[in-house]
């Protein structure tokens, strides 16, 4: 099976200059985890409900004024939508992540692919339940 068939298409982003707090409410009406944040058309980031609370809130950063440019993750991990879900899998394992972004062959960013999609559009139990391990092993 191909990511594609298992992605969450067309994903929004957001600039490094967006708020935290308009990153978060984006995040709510939207009942995601996570954003892709873009900038000249390019793929500079992701903000996670994570960074929100480990980095801004933990930190001390006003929500109303902080750019997510100042919390968010970078050095992003990436697939392709025609790869199969075993090679986005064992990313997600090596990384520790729990979302891939999904570039096309011209390597724009068409999908995300979370652990949730996996649970719910690949049923294959065992690769779900290797994924969720492998990334919840803390890193020594």
């Amino acid at each position: 099976m191909q990511i594609k068939e298992v992605m969450t298409p067309r994903p929004e982003f957001i600039e490094p200059a967006t708020t935290i707090m308009d990153a978060a409410q984006r995040m709510q009406d939207r009942d995601i985890g996570a954003i892709p944040v873009g900038e000249n058309d390019r793929l500079v980031g992701m903000v996670t409900d994570r960074d929100i609370t480990t980095r801004a809130v933990a930190g001390g950063n006003d929500p109303k004024t902080t750019p997510v440019r100042d919390i968010m993750t970078r050095g992003i991990c990436y697939c392709y939508e025609n790869d199969n879900i075993e090679k986005a899998a064992k990313i997600m394992e090596d990384k520790q992540i729990r979302r891939l972004v999904v570039l096309n062959k011209d390597k724009r960013m068409v999908g995300i692919v979370s652990l949730g999609d996996f649970a719910v559009k690949d049923h294959d139990n065992n690769l779900n339940a290797e994924i969720l391990k492998e990334i919840s092993e803390p890193i020594h």
